[in-house]
């Protein structure tokens, strides 16, 4: 059973994906207990699977293959990653030619090399695994939870709610997007205030000429190392 936070606690939701950009993290570290919203339908095309790095030629996707074919419309945490293909030795290999030069990439590379190497069978456990790892790195501390482990249950809004007030939430930090299908008047009745993420992306030092946003957060930490987390709360506190 989850323990019931604080009411003064500030809940984030959102669905996991994998290297994620840098305002994943803003809002993970906004919240007080952050849910990886895993038992909703993937969605191909989006960002569970894949993101951007950047290369001397421009954006290059790195896409984590998976099982979806004769699957119905599978939730996050049931999608299998597809093990007949080399996936990973293409990421690494990537990853290195594009950023070996960069200056703190010797540090991160070989226990994030390492995590990518490990024979993963559902997309859900690399992804949290990456998000762990990399919160370690910069600092972050938020108590990270599956909403398949809070045996809540409800659809859409209605679920959202629910999970919050399990938690012992008072306020909900939602990603700008949620401005297009959350009512706050919904939630203010139901004790709950919503916050939306405003996210004024940073600029920091990076390889291959003009500055390129809304990359992996792997840019970020190989270009800056330590100074991430600040970089990324930067002016948004």
């Amino acid at each position: 059973m989850t323990e019931v936070l604080n009411t003064d606690r500030i809940v984030g939701i959102l669905q996991p994906s994998y290297l994620p950009w840098l305002g994943f993290f803003e809002q993970l570290y906004k919240s007080n207990i952050f849910v990886l919203y895993d038992d909703v339908q993937f969605e191909k095309g989006a960002w569970r699977n894949r993101n951007r790095i950047k290369t001397p030629q421009g954006i290059q996707w790195l896409t984590v293959p998976v099982l979806t074919k004769n699957q119905g419309l599978p939730l996050i945490k049931d999608v299998q990653i597809n093990a007949g293909v080399p996936w990973a030795q293409k990421h690494i290999k990537a990853i290195t030619q594009n950023y070996s030069k960069a200056p703190y990439f010797h540090t991160y590379s070989p226990d994030l090399f390492d995590i990518l190497r490990q024979k993963w069978t559902f997309l859900l456990d690399l992804n949290e695994s990456l998000i762990v790892w990399f919160c370690n790195q910069m600092g972050l501390t938020t108590r990270l939870t599956r909403s398949s482990e809070l045996d809540v249950s409800g659809v859409n809004v209605v679920r959202l709610i629910k999970i919050i007030k399990t938690l012992g939430g008072k306020r909900f930090y939602e990603g700008a997007a949620g401005r297009n299908y959350i009512d706050p008047g919904l939630f203010l009745e139901h004790g709950l205030e919503v916050v939306f993420q405003d996210y004024p992306h940073p600029r920091y030092p990076q390889l291959y000429g003009p500055f390129v946003s809304h990359l992996s957060i792997i840019d970020l930490l190989f270009n800056c190392g330590p100074e991430s987390l600040k970089i990324i709360i930067n002016g948004n506190e």
